[in-house]
């Protein structure tokens, strides 16, 4: 009878079906073994890996690994291979960072120019308010007060220039907001407390003042976050406010101090107030018989005639605010 042809006897203590068992697990893990491996041995005999041997590891393979056999171990993960000479892979969702320009729009030469007289008138208004304050500091109120009326001309006349020159932008509008807190919030109150010494306690006039400030701050806080109405504002503008004050204080309106502390807080609690007030083009709409009676009150008597008018601007609010309830 023919010998078969040799072959291993297998047995229960033979290292194949735990070699063969190895393979496979070698097989299935593919790269992620070899890079532990890889990491291993190379730490075991010193030598060091260099940056053409170490590879990133895919990460689409150790999730695949995850979810076939479930977490990995963290000693595992722990010897993954970490190449200095690899950058760090940016994160998808992160976006590059992008420089905003302050000028939207195609940045021509004629463009830029005209940026920049926008920019001055609003630079003049910031300018004007610190005089203001310098001659307030002089004792020269009504000086600084003409200085406070100027700041007003020419807080219009920058917007009113970005509007026309077509430069309007997210940058003027932030500055010029930040101008009129300088001006109306800060260097109308330093006046107007200037020309109460000596009428008032220095504490009333104080916190009048202060009240200016803060309300003002809130007031222009609020305009940049909040949607535009073209037909009133929500409280009294800053502008106007710091107008009034100025006006006060360069006509010389004889009121007892008192009186003149309680319009000032009366002023600031206005502005931060959700009453609406008429803007400026809806009030040149009016009938031309209500301007002319203020005009020919000023010529009988302007002190008079400025009071009636603040008066008769601060109670439009809650006068429309009820007809808006109304009406609704």
């Amino acid at each position: 009878m023919p010998r078969a042809p040799w072959r291993r006897r297998r047995t229960t203590d033979s290292p194949r079906p735990a070699g063969r068992r190895w393979a496979g697990g070698l097989r299935r893990g593919s790269t992620f073994a070899r890079q532990v491996l890889l990491v291993r041995v190379g730490r075991r005999n010193g030598t060091v890996a260099t940056a053409a041997d170490l590879v990133a590891p895919d990460h689409r393979r150790t999730d695949r690994q995850r979810r076939r056999y479930g977490h990995l171990d963290p000693e595992v993960e722990a010897v993954l291979p970490v190449s200095p000479a690899l950058a760090p892979a940016a994160a998808a969702d992160e976006a590059p960072a992008m420089s905003i320009p302050l000028l939207p729009g195609e940045p021509t030469t004629a463009r830029r120019a005209k940026f920049a007289l926008v920019n001055a008138c609003t630079l003049s208004s910031l300018m004007l308010g610190m005089l203001a304050i310098f001659l307030a500091m002089r004792g020269e109120v009504q000086t600084a007060a003409l200085c406070l009326i100027a700041c007003v001309a020419f807080d219009g006349l920058d917007g009113a220039l970005a509007r026309k020159l077509g430069v309007a932008s997210p940058f003027g509008a932030q500055m010029d907001s930040l101008a009129d807190m300088c001006s109306f919030g800060l260097a109308a109150p330093v006046v107007v407390y200037a020309s109460l010494a000596g009428s008032v306690r220095p504490a009333a006039a104080a916190v009048a003042c202060a009240l200016v400030a803060a309300c003002a701050a809130i007031r222009l806080a609020r305009f940049n976050v909040s949607p535009k109405d073209g037909r009133f504002f929500c409280g009294v503008p800053t502008t106007m406010a710091a107008a009034v004050l100025a006006l006060t204080v360069a006509i010389g309106l004889p009121v007892p101090g008192l009186v003149m502390v309680a319009g000032v807080a009366l002023l600031a609690f206005a502005m931060v107030s959700s009453f609406p007030y008429a803007k400026l083009a809806r009030l040149l709409k009016l009938p031309p018989w209500l301007w002319l009676a203020p005009v020919v009150g000023a010529l009988v008597d302007i002190r008079l005639t400025f009071a009636l008018v603040v008066v008769g601007y601060l109670a439009s609010g809650p006068v429309l605010w009820l007809h808006q309830r109304r009406t609704a």
